[in-house]
């Protein structure tokens, strides 16, 4: 018997690796703006807030609310129009996804990235796989508030008893943990195994196969 049945995964240093792509997005809205670029390992840091929140982690402290606007209206189409150059599932992932699915795990992904930018890249990259997608959109609480977590939970017909929350970073144990969900925390995202284990996090893991067994109860 599973020890879950319903999987609801977080995507952004989860299921795939979007950073390079993320990161081309804010230098190239910071450069348009004329103001210093930021390096990778910044930028991976900024991830998990949904986009308004990372342009404003990019800006210069003290940046105006107008400004940011500008940045952001020149973020949001350059991003859509590049999300998938160089973003790809993490190795192990879709084999992962499959595998509970053909096991009868109910999966869904939730995540702060724009409902419409997530969308497209689940349908690019998971087609099929998931049984709700849940973005961030107007009048929904953004993680690590649970409400687009219950909102998956609901569609699928789902108890939060039945279902676990996977993520790499903070923003998603503090979102399984407001959801009242049990956590497994990856390794390989954007966060590292000893931010994780600082964290508190109970359960983490490094590698999909883990992830698996988890689940699975194996």
């Amino acid at each position: 018997m599973p020890r879950y049945t319903v999987a609801v995964f977080d995507m952004d240093g989860t299921i795939l690796n979007t950073l390079d792509d993320m990161t081309v997005a804010c230098n190239y809205t910071l450069g348009r703006m004329g103001m210093p670029l930021r390096t990778i390992d910044e930028i991976r840091m900024f991830v998990g807030n949904g986009i308004p929140k990372l342009v404003e982690r990019i800006a210069p402290a003290g940046t105006d609310e107008e400004t940011l606007k500008k940045m952001l209206d020149i973020f949001m189409p350059f991003y859509s129009a590049h999300s998938m150059d160089k973003t790809g599932p993490y190795a192990g992932i879709p084999e992962l996804l499959k595998k509970l699915k053909d096991r009868g795990i109910k999966l869904a992904c939730v995540s702060n990235k724009a409902d419409a930018a997530m969308r497209k890249l689940c349908d690019g990259f998971f087609n099929g796989l998931f049984d709700d997608a849940e973005g961030e959109r107007a009048g929904v609480n953004k993680k690590p508030a649970p409400d687009m977590v219950w909102a998956a939970l609901e569609k699928m017909g789902a108890k939060k008893e039945d279902a676990v929350y996977i993520g790499d970073s903070n923003v998603d144990y503090e979102t399984a943990v407001n959801s009242g969900l049990d956590c497994i925390s990856v390794s390989w995202g954007f966060r590292s195994r000893k931010f994780l284990e600082d964290l508190g996090s109970k359960c983490i893991v490094d590698s999909p196969e883990e992830v698996f067994k988890v689940i699975m109860n194996e």
